[in-house]
Order: structure tokens, then C-alpha cells, then sequence
């Protein structure tokens, strides 16, 4: 592991947290927000060519070391009290990060959206517990905006047994979540139905949603709340969307057939390679000119439903501020441990306390039988 201290040492007193993929699109945002607020934050990576210029730029640490050797994680979050792992496909990267955590007794917080990591997270609740260690990823655009609403939306109609969630985000897409997006097409759409996450073919339901700017056509994605929101909420039946053109959904249901090809592995790497060399992300002008409207929907057995809807900051913006709104709560932390939701960690009014954030609006409404499963 190679270290080095190119800012202020703290004290012993002085919590230290790192961020682990410093050197990622994400990665950076967070950490030079970090700085503007105040915060030291220890950067990391396996690159040592990125991750030190960086450190140098904004006067912080750094260690560069790799997640391939569990020993090495676990000497390097030795004297760390938190972690934020913003390096992904974070199937590849979380396991050996929580599994240090837990064993250093360190708090743990990241950005995926990943259905399969949620769950895996979730699994070691028991033993974050034991170790008085808090577990709580997805603590960006992935997923606190559509947990605090499944939050909301469970505290306002405590019977519902169906919930859809969703998101319209015009938003460029960085390498990372690109790649997160490639790996995910391999493995199909989720939905969870009685209480058992599903797997469903691509583009397997579409309905019309208001998501608080017109009526749309929308299909079903795998995003993270169907493992998330039933964790926060317990409601058996979860749907995720996002607005599609009719071609659009046509060409995503299409994919249906290159499942196995685009399985393969080096299928896999030849479009994850092409996707670091051709996604960017938005520019500093497109994070803070564009907005996400996300709306969510819940319904009980006697028919009553209740829909809520909330408008953010581009995803990105919402990351930021998100992950920096949960270091500092967990600096500060001193609860009990194990795994947590962003809304079962700080609340479900929490996304309404991030900058350019509307407060969630919660209505009655009627529930249209216009849901289509192909």
C-alpha cells in the first residue's frame, strides 16, 4: 500500500474518512466538494497516477492500494472510522470493502444502484451489528430520492401492498454508471412481486406516468429500490420506471435476444472499455441547469392509493450533496449498527433538506389499470 500525506495530519481525535475511486467522475465531485465544505477526506485508489495529482491539487492525503488482496483492504481502513466507496461495478468492489469494514469496525457508505449489492450489503446486517459498524449504501441519486418517498409515501397509506417508483432524468451518463448500466443488461429486469425479488424479461411492463411534468409512456427498470424500498418499507410488490419513447422501449425489448451474446465476457469488457472512452458525463453547466421530477405511487388492497412527487437537482448534484450529507452524519454518528437505508439512517424527510430540492408532495389518486407485461 502506498501512502502518502501531502495535507494537514489530524489528530487522533479527529474522525478519519476516505474515498475509495477518488479518482472516478463521482469521485471527484464528492471530493472537492468535501473540501469546499471544510472536510479533509483521505482519497484512494488503485491508480496511483490519478489519485496523486488530485490529493495535490486539493492538499489532502492519499493511499493507493488494490481491492484484489483482503489483507491490504483491511491494513488500509485500519485507523479509518469511514469509508465511501464510489468505485464501480461495485459487484466487483464492495465485497472486499464491506468485509473490511466490518472486521476494522468502520462505517461504510456508497454510490451504487445495484440491485445484486444491495442485497448482499443487507446480508451482513447481523455481523455490522455485532461490530457496531453502519452498513448504508446508495446513499446518492441511487437511491435516497426514491427511498424517502417509498418512505413517505408507506407513513401516509401503512397498508399499501403495491409500490411503483420513478424517475424522468434527461441526464448524460458518467463511465461508471455506464458500465454499471452494461453490466446490467445481462441481468435482466427485477421487479420484486410477493415479497421475492424477480427477474422479468427487458422492458417487461410500460404505463403512462405523470412523473410531475406530463403524462409519459414508461416501462419498468432494474433500479435499486426494488431491493431498497422493500427494506425501508416491507411492501411486498415494487416497480421501478422510467419514461421511454415507443422505439425506444421497442429497441429495449429487442435486447431480449442478445441477452446471451452481451453476457459474455469479453463482450462485456470490449463495451465496458468503449464506454470509459466515450462517456464523460455531464458538464458543470448540464449538473446545474437540469433537473429530475421522481414520483412514486402506492396502493392497498381496498383500492386506496396515494402518489407523491418531489423534483431534484441533476443526479450527479444530488450524489454529491447526498453522500456528503451522510458523512457528516456519520462523523457524528452514535447509534447502533448494522444495515440501514439513506431514510432509515437519517430520515424520510431527509432528500428535502438537500440543496435545490423541492419538499415531497403527497396526494390521493386513481388507480388506472393500464399496466401492460410483455
Amino acid at each position: 500500500m502506498l501512502e502518502s500525506q501531502s495535507g494537514t495530519i489530524k489528530t487522533q481525535q479527529t474522525p478519519k474518512w476516505l474515498i475509495y475511486g477518488a479518482n472516478g467522475y463521482t469521485g471527484r465531485l464528492i471530493a472537492k466538494d468535501a473540501v469546499k465544505q471544510g472536510l479533509e477526506p483521505i482519497l484512494a485508489g488503485r491508480n496511483d497516477q490519478e489519485i496523486a495529482p488530485l490529493a495535490i491539487e486539493l492538499g489532502l492525503s492519499y493511499r493507493i492500494f488494490d481491492l484484489a488482496d483482503q489483507d491490504i483492504v483491511n491494513q488500509a481502513l485500519a485507523d479509518i472510522n469511514l469509508v465511501v466507496l464510489c468505485a464501480g461495478p461495485f459487484s466487483s468492489t464492495s465485497k472486499a470493502v464491506v468485509s473490511a469494514c466490518i472486521n476494522q469496525g468502520t462505517h461504510y457508505l456508497d454510490i451504487t444502484g445495484e440491485i445484486d449489492v444491495f442485497t448482499a450489503i443487507f446480508a451482513q446486517h447481523q455481523a455490522a451489528k455485532a461490530a457496531n459498524v453502519v452498513l448504508c449504501p446508495g446513499v446518492g441519486f441511487d437511491v435516497i430520492p426514491t427511498d424517502c418517498i417509498a418512505a413517505t409515501l408507506k407513513n401516509a397509506l401503512p397498508d399499501a401492498n403495491y409500490l411503483a417508483l420513478g424517475f424522468d432524468n434527461k441526464s448524460q451518463l458518467s463511465p461508471g454508471t455506464m458500465k454499471t448500466a452494461i453490466e446490467g443488461v445481462k441481468l435482466g429486469c427485477k421487479i420484486r412481486e410477493n415479497g421475492i425479488i424477480k427477474t422479468v424479461p427487458l422492458g417487461y411492463r410500460q404505463r403512462k406516468i405523470d412523473f410531475g411534468n406530463g403524462l409519459k409512456q414508461a416501462v419498468t427498470i432494474p433500479w435499486g429500490d426494488v431491493a431498497t424500498a422493500y427494506f425501508s418499507t416491507h411492501i411486498p410488490n415494487i416497480e421501478v420506471y422510467i419514461p421511454l419513447s415507443p422505439a425506444s422501449i421497442h429497441r429495449l425489448r429487442r435486447l431480449r435476444w442478445y441477452r446471451p451474446l452481451l453476457s459474455l465476457s469479453p463482450i462485456q469488457r470490449f463495451l465496458k472499455y468503449q464506454a470509459s472512452r466515450k462517456c464523460r458525463g455531464p458538464s458543470e453547466q448540464e449538473r446545474l441547469q437540469s433537473k429530475v421530477y421522481v414520483w412514486g405511487e402506492v396502493k392497498n388492497d381496498q383500492g386506496d392509493i396515494k402518489q407523491a412527487y418531489l423534483t431534484t437537482p441533476n443526479g450527479y448534484q444530488l450524489t454529491v450533496a447526498g453522500t456528503l450529507l451522510a458523512v457528516q452524519h456519520l462523523l457524528h454518528y452514535r447509534g447502533e449498527g448494522g444495515y440501514f437505508t439513506p431514510s432509515q439512517l437519517m430520515g424520510r424527510n431527509t432528500i428535502e433538506s438537500l440543496p435545490g430540492t423541492s419538499r415531497i408532495k403527497v396526494i390521493s389518486g386513481t388507480f388506472k389499470t393500464n399496466t401492460q407485461a410483455l
